[in-house]
């Protein structure tokens, strides 16, 4: 496999930008594009819903590098530019604009869009959080308003309602799940992480489905639930996921479901990788195609893809880890949770407010390790996980997903 001469990467967050970087320290000196959607430099999505929405951090210092350090990757940024269409088989993005860039290698780090619920838009004082214009615009409504309800019970939709109770709203978090996080946590220690709301005055409403927006004079006054239930709010936040940014992939060739379909090396089609919350990749260890939404996953899936268009030919088989901060805890999960997982507590205590819980599947084997305020702790079990997600020793496969 010969180096490319020019490598064109689509994304320029962090996904996108650890690429780039990662092709450069590696000594790679040829042409690097990077183009991206908005305009301003690559930014941390993590601080939205917490720092950057409670105020006590700038916009700027979101900023993954500073304008020196990206003038000396030596790589045309193209921001404000998005694009419309691939062409795998010649590698050819076309822009909004109508130009045309190709390249001999093209990396997908487009990530994803925020999620609408139908019923949930037209009205004033209702938003979603995906980028820091939109952060910039819910704090601005947070900072007027006095009860907000949060539609959306995952990770996003946890952490804003958490952020927003610290700035003293009257919060309700409403979802489908039993508990906040159930997807992501199981069921025993979600049930501990909706305690913890509880006790900070955030209003849960489990179990509930929406089913639209109640308004006057044209901004939002409550949520609607399927059982009829109105929940008053003077600002909504649709937290309720995201969908992979394929859309401008369509009939570009390449496999599209639930994001870009790979191979183990993140490899798409001959000349076209994947890496980031867009790429679904084949995971070795488990044997299975596996998309993984967390910005530590963007940069080592970034870094893998980096070094597979220089040859490597390596397999991207993580342990995968996400992590959140909500009122005062800091939850890290290594590993894959599965619903139905026995948990114990290996060390600490629930009522300390320090633990570390590992995940077992039916035969007693970990699966997943959870830190609850013990970062340091849940690092040393996740040791515990590397022969299970370990890639099994066999070549690569040549051919890119069909």
């Amino acid at each position: 496999m010969s180096t490319p001469s020019d490598v064109l990467v689509v994304g320029a967050s962090a996904a996108g930008l650890a690429v780039t970087e990662s092709l450069r320290r590696k000594g790679y000196r040829g042409r690097i594009t990077l183009l991206g959607e908005e305009a301003g430099a690559p930014y941390d999505r993590p601080p939205l819903s917490k720092q950057v929405l409670a105020g006590t951090w700038e916009a700027e210092r979101t900023r993954l590098r500073t304008r020196d350090v990206l003038d000396a990757l030596d790589a045309e940024l193209v921001l404000g530019e998005r694009a419309v269409a691939l062409d795998a088989a010649t590698r050819t993005v076309r822009t909004g604009s109508g130009t045309e860039v190709r390249a001999e290698a093209v990396v997908l780090a487009t990530g994803l869009h925020a999620r609408r619920l139908p019923g949930l838009s037209g009205a004033a004082g209702v938003h979603v959080l995906r980028t820091l214009d939109d952060a910039g615009r819910l704090r601005g409504d947070l900072l007027k308003a006095e009860r907000v309800v949060v539609v959306g019970d995952g990770v996003l939709g946890a952490e804003i309602a958490a952020t927003a109770r610290t700035m003293g709203v009257d919060v309700t978090l409403a979802g489908p799940q039993k508990a906040p996080m159930q997807a992501q946590l199981g069921d025993d220690v979600s049930r501990i992480l909706a305690a913890l709301h509880g006790e900070h005055g955030v209003q849960l409403r489990p179990d509930s489905l929406v089913d639209g927006l109640e308004s006057a004079d044209g901004r939002v006054t409550g949520v609607r639930t399927a059982d009829g239930e109105v929940l008053p709010a003077d600002l909504v936040v649709a937290a309720v996921g995201g969908t992979p940014a394929t859309d401008w992939l369509t009939g570009s060739g390449l496999v599209l479901r639930d994001g870009v379909v790979c191979d183990s090396r993140c490899r798409a089609a001959d000349g076209v990788h994947a890496a980031g919350d867009v790429a679904r990749f084949h995971h070795e260890g488990l044997g299975r195609s596996l998309r993984l939404e967390n910005r530590t996953n963007a940069t080592e899936q970034a870094v893998l893809v980096a070094a597979n268009i220089l040859g490597e030919d390596r397999p991207y088989s993580p342990v995968p880890y996400f992590w959140t901060d909500q009122l005062g805890v800091r939850i890290q999960v290594y590993g894959l949770p599965a619903p139905g997982a026995t948990v114990r507590i290996a060390e600490g205590a629930v009522e300390e407010g320090r633990f570390v819980a590992r995940y077992l599947d039916g035969e007693g084997r970990p699966i997943a390790v959870l830190g609850w305020n013990m970062p340091k702790q849940a690092r040393l079990h996740r040791r515990q996980l590397l022969d299970r997600y370990a890639p099994a020793s066999r070549p690569a496969s040549a051919a890119a997903p069909r």
